[in-house]
């Protein structure tokens, strides 16, 4: 996806707790970055993602991950992180989220990722509620630019 067709993007600067011993970010950090993009993404919208009133309706556990690592990155790079819900099914959403070196149009790393709308009580997926389901296709459809 172009990265100019993300609706929302953050910057983040790599710290060396996320890094191997040669400075490199570590494969398995990807995933906290898809994480705080997500968290991000959700707070831009105005909803508290891990607020406990949302929590009891709205309440994400990862399905399935899929990554795509291009280029390196290293201790103290800045990152631009781009994410978009591609897809809300039933109970899932697919998020892509690229991650790009600060302002640069190249990615380095790609991320697809599955969630579904878990309730943690009885450990059964549900239907993502439908103001959720209007304010992600709102967004998703606005004509803003990124972040």
């Amino acid at each position: 996806m172009p990265k100019e067709d993300f609706k929302f993007g953050f910057t983040l600067r790599v710290r060396w707790g996320e890094c191997d011993a040669q400075g490199i970010v570590f494969n398995a950090q990807y995933m906290n970055y898809v994480e705080v993009a997500q968290a991000e993404y959700f707070r831009n919208l105005g909803l508290r993602l891990y607020g406990d009133e949302l929590r009891k309706r709205f309440d994400l556990a990862t399905v399935r991950s899929t990554f795509e690592f291009m280029t390196p990155v290293r201790v103290d790079d800045l990152l631009d992180i781009h994410v978009s819900v591609t897809r809300i099914g039933n109970s899932s959403i697919t998020f892509l989220t690229e991650v790009y070196p600060h302002e640069t149009d190249q990615p380095c790393t790609r991320a697809e990722v599955i969630y579904a709308n878990f309730d943690a009580d009885t450990e059964v997926a549900r239907r993502v509620p439908d103001d959720i389901r209007e304010i992600i296709g709102t967004f998703e459809r606005s004509d803003r630019s990124p972040d």
